[in-house]
């Protein structure tokens, strides 16, 4: 499949926060035919209230529905609380043969009286931390959860709290946590994007675990568990992540799946039931592999872009790709589709800017709304200017700001 994309001159747009520039580019497919263009041309519609399909890789967004209303997301914000154990486990603070008493009250809450899913860890009795990673991911035990929220925090609204400080650490945007479990319960709630993000950083920061959520079944005592993951071992590479269902959240799973060496993360919420929630996720993911691929628009040293810098030896910094060839993730055929992209930092930058410094991303959205981002850095260095040039640049910078006040 041949490439060809048209690149018009760059126009310096001034903003008050930053500056942007903006590129559209006209794409063109040489190759497939025009039935595989058609179901690949980026329409796609998913009966999930709230949905979103990312690249992990590259944290570029390939479908979005409603990606950022926070909702009800039942067990599947137990990924944070997972997120907290693994953190700690590698910080030091807590190893996986210590072992972590059920107390009277996660036992009352979330084990055998509370009829919700549990390890049924029986009332102030210990198990190790391995055990309770198992018995979180495959059973999604409540008991568990909560023992490891007192734990850690001492209670579990202690705990919670803790939650949202990591998920702002971890760029949450529309995430408030009140208990360890999912269950329901007033402001605990979560965006697609959110999870999407979460189960990203858990991929990324503790592959060592990771491979615990495809396991596909749990002996503790005399239960044994089964994965609630219908998707693993599906022919579509799916390996992760949780599942979830409350009443007021209704249906929802986060999954994450590898097909050629390219891996998806997938959220559907809000679903009517068990199928519905396994035929959505399944679509999600098969679209998303078939429909996109990695394509490279700049080579390793084109000037992308420019960036403002403020009271520097050059008013401009020239950008190009981190790391080499800038490639973003497309839509395989996309049928004449239009790209905008947009190259964005806070700005104006700051001297001294070393060469390599990563100090901007390009964004590249399709006709369809997806989205693909990747960094960009300094191609050269700038170092700070004289007084004169820093008096300058901060008269343009005022009047700029006035103009467009």
């Amino acid at each position: 499949m041949a490439l060809m994309v048209a690149r018009p001159s760059l126009n310096i747009m001034h903003i008050v926060k930053f500056v942007a520039l903006a590129v559209v580019f006209a794409i063109f497919v040489a190759t497939g035919s025009p039935d595989a263009r058609a179901q690949q041309s980026g329409e796609f519609s998913s009966r999930a209230r709230n949905a979103i399909l990312m690249d992990a890789d590259t944290g570029s967004v390939l479908y979005q529905k409603d990606a950022d209303t926070p909702v009800p997301p039942a067990s599947m914000s137990k990924l944070m609380t997972l997120e907290l154990l693994f953190k700690a486990i590698k910080d030091g603070k807590v190893k996986l043969d210590d072992e972590i008493l059920v107390s009277e009250n996660a036992w009352r809450t979330g084990g055998a009286p509370s009829r919700t899913s549990a390890m049924f860890v029986p009332i102030n009795t210990r198990a190790r931390v391995d055990e309770m990673i198992q018995g979180i991911i495959v059973q999604s035990g409540n008991d568990v959860s909560i023992a490891v929220a007192e734990h850690l925090a001492g209670t579990e609204t202690a705990f919670a709290k803790e939650m949202e400080a990591e998920g702002k650490r971890i760029g949450l945007k529309h995430s408030t946590f009140r208990n360890a479990t999912g269950l329901s319960t007033p402001d605990h709630l979560m965006s697609a994007r959110d999870l999407a993000i979460l189960a990203r950083h858990i991929i990324k920061t503790y592959p060592e675990h990771y491979a615990i959520f495809a396991q596909r079944e749990f002996q503790y005592r005399k239960h044994k568990f089964f994965n609630r993951n219908p998707l693993l071992g599906a022919d579509i590479g799916i390996d992760g992540l949780k599942t979830g269902h409350t009443k007021e959240a209704g249906y929802g799973i986060v999954v994450s799946a590898v097909s050629d060496g390219r891996r998806l993360i997938g959220v559907v919420m809000g679903l009517d039931d068990e199928t519905q929630r396994r035929e959505e996720a399944r679509k999600l993911i098969e679209w998303g592999q078939r429909g996109f691929a990695k394509f490279t628009l700049f080579g390793a040293d084109d000037d992308i872009g420019y960036a403002r810098v403020w009271g520097g030896t050059s008013m401009y910094v020239p950008l190009t790709g981190k790391g080499g060839e800038l490639t973003v993730v497309l839509p395989r055929f996309p049928a004449n589709q239009k790209l905008r992209a947009e190259v964005v930092y806070n700005g104006p930058l700051k001297p001294p800017i070393r060469k390599g410094d990563e100090v901007a991303v390009l964004r590249v959205t399709t006709s369809s709304n997806a989205t693909s981002e990747a960094a960009l850095v300094a191609k050269e260095d700038v170092e700070t200017g004289s007084l004169w040039r820093r008096g300058l640049d901060s008269l343009l910078f005022l009047a700029l700001r006035w103009a467009n006040l």
